[in-house]
Parts: structure tokens; C-alpha cells; sequence
């Protein structure tokens, strides 16, 4: 999200705020989002290395090219119901920055949506739910006609799961 620059524009002057591209996809009956600067590739779903004693939702690994890459299904993430795996899921490979720098990372979803082009007046910020409803993963709400996109911050979403994963690989 942006915020208002501090000093005033010229008189005439327009300030320009840019948009932001996201890749939007479905889990369940909702639509979700990431930046498209952090995708690295989209793949069909395929079986994973199980990593013992990893939370329920790190699935496991995949050799990607000959990097090792942590799967993290995010239904259960989001503790949603589990589904089976179809030929539309399809697992994100994400650039996540953890502790120990950029790594790469893979989401399993329902299935991918679209590219779409956000202005900063299309991006809400997230509302307050209190101290029960955790949301500091989301970076904000879109609103595209009728229907909303969960804009997520993919660091603070899958950070600890890299730090997690990191440490038992």
C-alpha cells in the first residue's frame, strides 16, 4: 500500500501513484492475491517429500531444477477444509524474504485466477477484528466490482514457516 507523501506537490502538479500487479487465486470461494514480482513459477500439483515433524500444513519439499523448495498447502494454513487434489491445484512458487534472506517457496491453491492491475484507490486496509482474528498477513482488501481480493503479505504469512522449515532441513 502507499502512503501520502509528506511534502506538497507543486502547484499543477499531479502526483503519481503506481499501480500494483497481483496474482489472484481461488481456495475455496474466495480470492486471494500476491504480488506478481514474487512469483517464480506456477506448476501442476505433484507428490512431495514429507519433512518429519513438520506443522500439518508444510506438506514437504520438491526438487525444483535442483533446488529444494517447501511446500505449504494453504487450506490448511487457513485452516480450511481439506479438499482433494484435482487438476486444477496448483501449487505458486513464491520469493519469500525470511530471516536468512530470500527463498523460494510453494503454495498449494484451488487454482489461479488472473493477473490484475490494482490502482492504490482499489486497495482498502485491512479492518480490525480485535485480538482474536489474527490478519497481520494481510496487506489489504481490493474491491473489483462486487467481489473483494485478500491482498496477502507472503513474508509475515510464510516467514515462520520458513524459519520452521529451515531449521529441520
Amino acid at each position: 500500500m502507499t502512503t501520502p507523501n509528506s511534502q506538497s506537490a507543486p502547484a499543477g502538479a499531479t502526483a503519481k501513484a503506481t499501480n500494483q500487479q497481483v496474482l489472484t487465486f481461488s481456495l475455496g470461494t474466495e480470492t486471494y492475491g500476491v504480488e506478481i514480482l514474487r512469483v517464480q513459477e506456477i506448476r501442476g500439483f505433484s507428490s512431495v517429500t514429507r519433512i518429519p515433524q513438520s506443522p500439518a500444513h508444510v506438506l514437504g519439499v520438491l526438487n525444483l531444477r535442483g533446488t529444494v523448495v517447501p511446500i505449504v498447502d494453504l487450506r490448511l494454513r487457513f485452516s480450511l477444509a481439506e479438499v482433494a487434489y484435482t487438476a486444477l491445484t496448483v501449487i505458486i512458487v513464491l520469493s519469500v524474504e525470511g530471516g536468512s534472506g530470500r527463498r523460494n517457496f510453494g503454495l498449494v491453491v484451488d487454482g489461479v485466477s488472473d493477473v490484475m492491475d490494482l490502482t492504490p484507490e482499489a486497495i482498502r486496509p485491512t479492518p480490525e477484528f480485535g485480538s482474536h482474528v489474527n490478519t497481520d498477513f494481510i496487506r489489504g482488501l481490493a474491491t473489483l466490482g462486487d467481489s473483494m481480493v485478500m491482498l496477502l503479505d507472503i513474508d509475515r504469512l510464510i516467514g515462520d514457516d520458513l524459519r520452521e522449515v529451515s531449521a529441520a532441513a
